[in-house]
């Protein structure tokens, strides 16, 4: 028999698929997290949603972060997403009638150490686009197509891998995609002449090739099989790719992403028309590939301006 507390749970986490579009992967992560939560609710004698009170949640964040609840210290960045999904539950407990109050509504994750996005410069992005186009046949021809589109368009590695023939429009002076992010929410992004070259040679003269063993599927990657080209590959197309090209930084489909908006803000785009580019909900969030460009700015201004830096103390 289903307890009160897994019920919850239950309704909660199909709602977030069903009425919110989530991923499946965003949907297991809320499940383990609840799973951890209910855990400790139950060993603190909580039969229901109900019974819960501030300051047991208050005991579940400090569980968290010293490994009472884990085993192990959770870092901040795990502890905010597992309270994410407590208060995303507990705000639905409320909605559905199952509680009288939300307890959870002023829950705050420790403050998170704000971590600049690694990027790769663009030479370094020339020889990584190189290096995935090495060698002869069909494969090549799309592992180029990959790395050109991601870096073109700051696309999520699951937005590339997720696209049909129909949704890239190869027009030249017009070429754009259409990519459906978080929650399928949707987008249309311009692609640069680089990458729609790159991709028309992959549906001229590599697609049909790697077509024939597979079912007629409409994605626009496919693997040797003919079928859906995984994230998994993907990831292996960079990891190749940047072990032919050298490059010591760790190079993963987010670093693409994150040296897209760094080089337009570089360039002297709008963050604004970055966010919209990447996808995010809050220019907040984009902002923070800012920091990076000023601190680009500061290196540069501390080497070139003749007073920038002083070889003696200021006077007393």
């Amino acid at each position: 028999m289903v307890n009160a507390l897994d019920a919850a749970v239950r309704d909660f986490l199909a709602h977030l698929v069903v009425e919110r579009g989530v991923s499946t992967n965003t949907s297991a992560a809320y499940r383990r997290d609840l799973a951890r939560y209910t855990a400790f609710l139950e060993g603190r004698g909580l039969p229901d949603l109900a019974a819960v009170q501030e300051s047991h949640l208050g005991d579940y964040v400090t569980a968290l972060s010293t490994g009472e609840a884990t085993g192990t210290p959770m870092s901040a960045a795990s502890v905010a997403r597992a309270i994410a999904a407590v208060r995303g539950l507990h705000r639905f407990a409320l909605l559905e009638g199952l509680v009288g109050v939300d307890v959870a509504a002023s829950l705050r994750a420790p403050a998170r150490p704000k971590r600049l996005p690694k990027a790769i410069t663009v030479d370094e992005i020339s020889r990584l686009l190189d290096a995935s186009g090495a060698g002869d046949g069909p494969v090549p021809l799309r592992d180029r197509a990959i790395v050109e589109l991601l870096y073109s368009t700051g696309a999520r590695i699951s937005e590339v891998t997720g696209l049909d023939v129909d949704d890239i429009d190869l027009t030249p002076g017009r070429g754009a995609v259409k990519l459906f992010g978080k929650g399928r929410k949707e987008r249309v992004v311009p692609v640069g002449s680089y990458a729609l070259d790159a991709v028309d040679a992959y549906l001229v003269r590599a697609r049909p090739a790697l077509a024939v063993t597979g079912r007629g599927t409409p994605a626009l990657f496919l693997n040797a099989r003919g079928a859906r080209l995984s994230r998994q590959s993907c990831w292996a197309v960079l990891r190749k790719a940047a072990e032919r090209a050298q490059l010591t930084a760790h190079v993963s489909p987010h670093t693409l992403r994150h040296s897209f908006a760094t080089h337009l803000l570089q360039g002297g785009a709008d963050v604004r028309v970055v966010q919209e580019l990447l996808g995010h909900a809050s220019v907040t969030t984009t902002q923070l590939y800012t920091l990076v460009t000023v601190d680009s700015l500061r290196e540069v201004y501390a080497a070139a301006h003749p007073r920038a830096v002083s070889d003696t103390p200021p006077a007393r």
